[in-house]
């Protein structure tokens, strides 16, 4: 993976992290998230989670993979 590809934009940074309270009390924790809101137009995407790195991706085939 590329440096770029560790940070993640504003939107998808994790509470505290260029969000604000009031971006995130907005949605409801289980409100689904369109995979174009997540992705942002590009065909993948680097997650943090739990200290981990994983890879967004969307195929070809419209599917998406998600990696560690």
């Amino acid at each position: 993976m590329t440096a770029a590809m560790n940070t993640a934009p504003p939107s998808l940074a994790p509470a505290g992290q260029g969000m604000d309270r009031a971006t995130t009390a907005r949605r409801p924790p289980d409100a689904p998230l369109d995979s174009a809101t997540l992705l942002q137009g590009g065909k993948a995407v680097t997650i943090h989670h739990n200290g981990e790195l994983y890879r967004l991706q969307a195929t070809r085939q419209g599917k998406l993979i998600l990696t560690k």
